[in-house]
């Protein structure tokens, strides 16, 4: 499935193809919570990286969240590429995985079908605020 996409402001525009278009998982990590907003949580889909086409390509920006290795800080291999305009996070990458890209699903026009399950990841570093489905508060 194509996927077509925008940031807030219209300044970048991106599209790409999905196997798997369905917005199954929430990760609930402080940088998926901060860097994305919504519920506590960031959405990701699973997408070919080899047919991502930017229209707006010099408005985006990357950020790569720092982690602790050995005692050390050092830079993720987790790319989040975002409108340095209007700061919406619009897909991540991770070179640990060349052949994946991850849209962020609150950024997709195209309608998304809805998912069969959903799976929650990160849940030790969501918000307290955040209630799960299913889960008691």
């Amino acid at each position: 499935m194509k996927l077509e996409a925008s940031c807030h402001c219209g300044a970048v525009r991106f599209s790409v193809e999905s196997a798997h278009p369905q917005p199954y998982m929430r990760c609930y990590c402080s940088i998926c919570r901060k860097a994305g907003g919504g519920g506590g949580y960031g959405i990701n889909l699973s997408g070919d990286n080899k047919t991502l086409q930017v229209e707006g390509q010099d408005k985006v920006r990357i950020y790569r969240a720092m982690k602790t290795v050995d005692g050390e800080r050092v830079h993720s291999s987790h790319e989040r590429h975002f409108c340095s305009l209007c700061g919406t996070h619009l897909w991540a990458h991770n070179s640990k995985w060349p052949d994946l890209v991850h849209p962020v699903a609150s950024c997709i026009d195209t309608d998304l079908p809805g998912p069969v399950s959903r799976s929650h990841i990160m849940i030790a570093s969501k918000a307290n605020w955040v209630a799960i489905e299913g889960s008691p508060d």
